[in-house]
């Protein structure tokens, strides 16, 4: 256990280059006692990220350094890319009423974040999309209710973006989207600050084939914070997934057009194709359409996708889990090849996590297990959700698995929370 810091004698100073801003009445404080802060900070920058709220009580100096920007720079001058804590991050409901969470699958380890600015005229946010960026959280758009519309009860699209800094640990509302929209495809381009999203719509969790459609391509600068539209994607999509794929920007599956079924019941006309941007240079090219990636009655629709980046600077893998399958996209082709089941089918297929981290596909679902509790007079039987992880690593073909209690007290519907990952 690590003692709390104490004065040093006389005799002794701290290193003259500190790695944060001390104040004057803690300069005779280290880090760590009997070692320079520069080392100190070293040592507590191995320390993974899902720890450092708890660590943060330790004394005055640690809750600086755990809290500082100069700590995330340690740890990205430090440690290898791949030995950054790879996180999850999860928003289980509402982020302005439920505090999103941070999962350490490596560590088995939770710390809630804390939720996002709230706004008193809207409330329902879903289909949002979250994306990562070197230290920071974004949460775009989205679909919710506002009480200043007409009928309430209709839902409506959101434009509003905000960004939460891991370093600071607080949230901050960014430049709006130029077009409000839920549902869409968004993605990092990489070795730049730009966010790119596409498609998307009004549809509400609360409404399954009800809302808009819409087909208009925008970019964020994050250090100019304005968007800029691009050429829209050749139709309507809502409901699609986007990543890159080197310079390339991919749009899968969504869904369009909608029929009904006895005149009454709408349906929707899932893709089955993609569309492709290229960004070569600062130039961003034409779009691109790739031809259905599956025949008729193969599938219904697209399921959910992974990436998995190349450590060796290649391409990445794409990953399909549909049902209790995997499969691995074979971009020659232009074909979805299966690579591999899933041990243990979950009792709901429809709510499962799918997301790559550290050159693993996670699959997530919840059990329920039996938690025995004793008191004095009874035995006490109590049933609690728990989070189920099958991992598959595609090099090896090996499977391992992972069981863990998350800190929330509801079941985490994978239906309608929003996922991402972020290296820290």
């Amino acid at each position: 256990m690590v003692t709390p810091p104490s004065p040093l004698p006389p005799s002794s100073s701290s290193s003259s280059s500190l790695p944060l801003s001390i104040e004057p009445e803690n300069l005779t404080l280290t880090l760590i006692p009997g070692l320079p802060d520069d080392l100190s900070a070293l040592i507590l920058s191995f320390l993974p990220f899902s720890h450092h709220a708890r660590l943060r009580s330790t004394c005055k100096l640690w809750k600086q350094f755990l809290s500082s920007k100069t700590l995330l720079s340690f740890r990205r001058n430090h440690l290898h890319f791949f030995n950054l804590s790879h996180l999850i991050c999860i928003f289980p409901e509402d982020p302005t009423i439920s505090s999103p969470y941070v999962f350490d699958p490596r560590n088995l380890a939770w710390c809630h974040l804390p939720p996002m600015p709230c706004n008193p005229h809207v409330y329902g946010l879903c289909n949002f999309t979250s994306i990562s960026h070197e230290s920071h959280l974004y949460v775009l758009g989205g679909s919710l209710f506002d009480t200043r519309s007409f009928p309430l009860d209709r839902p409506s699209p959101s434009s509003s973006a905000f960004r939460f800094d891991f370093a600071t640990q607080n949230w901050e509302s960014v430049s709006p989207m130029l077009l409000p929209r839920g549902s869409f495809a968004c993605a990092a381009i990489p070795n730049s600050d730009r966010i790119i999203v596409a498609g998307g719509g009004s549809r509400h969790t609360m409404f399954g084939a009800a809302g808009s459609r819409m087909s208009s391509v925008e970019m964020y600068d994050i250090g100019r914070n304005e968007w800029v539209a691009l050429d829209g994607l050749p139709r309507f999509r809502a409901g699609c997934v986007g990543f890159m794929v080197g310079d390339e920007f991919w749009v899968m599956g969504g869904y369009g057009e909608s029929r009904t079924v006895l005149g009454v019941f709408p349906v929707d006309e899932y893709y089955r194709d993609a569309v492709v941007m290229k960004f070569n240079k600062g130039e961003i090219g034409k779009w691109r359409e790739v031809g259905d990636m599956w025949d008729e009655g193969e599938r219904r629709r697209l399921g959910r996708i992974a990436v998995i980046e190349d450590i060796n600077g290649g391409s990445p893998s794409v990953f399909m889990l549909d049902k209790a399958d995997i499969f691995r996209y074979d971009m020659d082709c232009n074909r979805w090849k299966k690579e591999t089941s899933i041990p243990k089918k979950l009792s709901d297929e429809s709510s499962v996590g799918f997301v790559a981290l550290n050159g693993e596909l996670h699959v997530m679902g919840s059990v329920i297990v039996s938690d025995s509790t004793e008191n004095r007079k009874s035995r006490q039987n109590k049933r609690s959700a728990s989070l189920f992880l099958q991992i598959y690593h595609p090099q090896k073909m090996i499977w391992r698995t992972l069981i863990t209690k998350p800190p929330f007290q509801q079941t985490l519907d994978f239906k309608t929370a929003v996922m991402c990952t972020i290296r820290l």
